[in-house]
């Protein structure tokens, strides 16, 4: 068995060519124009509307940020109905905007809100519903659009892990009033940090972009709150040469899960999670389920194990918002939730990650559930 000597991280850290890098950066230096809605940040929102086939692509710092300019954008006092199975970004911006997470158990197949389980959270003070596309799957945005516009709700998106992503034959970014994208290093689509809000509303899309920086240029005399969110030229020369290679980045994203799957699809108690029926997906997470009955080992004990032999798999999201601070002073009843956070496991992946490295991993897996290690 091949040792694996240095450490397999699960983010993606896709780079473009130190070629068509130097490029980029020669050309900002050249211009001196480094901030405060550049030539490059322009050409960005233009071409993140046509790739997530939107009207309005607003471009920011980051995603956290993102999420936290439209929620006050919104304009919204009360409660938001969330899942606690997410990063804890998403509910700690509803903090950061006054607003109240309420937690919602999530489907056991899609993992995800639906608009079932939403319906029976929703209650006088509930002003809103942030759904969260996980693992490049679509979080029931139809259905959640339609019980929005019963109820007048508010509907918006995480879709940090939704970037290329398809629902119905529609790209992930256009659904609810507004979708919020991270371009962290990890993800598929990176700027080493950025995000953007992408939205059809037009006077939405306005304020956000008058919101985002007090440096936009328009002389709005609205008044409206604003904040430094703006996006760096260096940020958005990286996330337009990402935008440049998405498709070879998925492509081998989709050949690494494949072989995840082909070679532990006869170990007893490890599942891979499937994308069949929902849409287009980017791959950018191998997530596992283990049945630690019929693997042998519980999630803890394999992940421990592995972590020590370099392979730093990750637990994505346990043990869940509704038990980490400041949100476990609450008692939440969210078995699914609960559920998922001790059974799930995400695997090494992304531009570092070779298909002789996934060989590897797996053959370790094989020799940690025999117990011949």
């Amino acid at each position: 068995m091949k040792e694996i000597l240095s450490p397999l991280h699960v983010g993606q850290m896709n780079l473009p060519s130190n070629e068509a890098f130097r490029a980029a950066f020669e050309g900002i230096f050249a211009r001196r124009h480094y901030a405060n809605h550049g030539p490059l940040e322009q050409h960005l929102d233009k071409a993140l509307a046509e790739h997530f086939q939107v009207r309005h692509a607003i471009s920011v710092v980051n995603g956290t940020v993102a999420l936290i300019l439209l929620l006050k954008a919104l304009d919204i006092q009360g409660e938001v109905i969330t899942p606690a199975f997410t990063f804890s970004a998403t509910a700690q911006s509803l903090l950061w905007a006054g607003l109240k997470p309420v937690f919602c158990d999530v489907n056991v197949e899609s993992q995800m809100l639906t608009a079932a389980g939403v319906t029976k959270a929703i209650t006088p003070a509930t002003v809103a519903i942030l759904g969260v596309h996980i693992w490049g799957r679509a979080c029931d945005p139809i259905a959640l659009e339609e019980l929005a516009a019963e109820r007048g709700l508010k509907l918006i998106f995480d879709a940090a892990h939704a970037t290329s992503c398809t629902f119905a034959g529609r790209r992930i970014g256009g659904f609810g009033d507004a979708e919020i994208f991270s371009f962290h290093a990890t993800k598929v689509l990176n700027g080493a940090e950025g995000g953007c809000i992408t939205t059809n509303n037009d006077a939405l899309a306005a304020r956000l972009r008058v919101m985002r920086s007090f440096h936009d240029g328009t002389g709005d005399p609205s008044g409206l709150l604003r904040m430094n969110a703006k996006m760096s030229e260096a940020q958005a020369a990286m996330t337009l040469l990402g935008l440049d290679a998405i498709d070879g980045f998925i492509a081998e994203n989709r050949a690494r899960y494949e072989r995840y799957r082909k070679n532990l699809a006869h170990i007893p108690g490890i599942r891979f999670l499937h994308h069949e029926g929902y849409g287009e997906n980017n791959y950018q997470y191998v997530v596992s389920q283990i049945d630690a009955q019929a693997f042998g080992l519980t999630c803890d004990a394999l992940s421990n194990a592995l972590q020590a032999r370099n392979v730093l798999v990750r637990r994505y999201f346990s043990p869940g918002l509704h038990k980490s601070p400041p949100f476990s002073e609450e008692r939440w009843n969210l078995p699914v939730t609960d559920d998922l956070c001790r059974s799930l496991l995400q695997f090494p992946s992304g531009q570092v990650i070779n298909l002789e490295d996934v060989d590897a991993v797996c053959s370790l897996v094989r020799s940690l559930q025999a117990g011949t290690l």
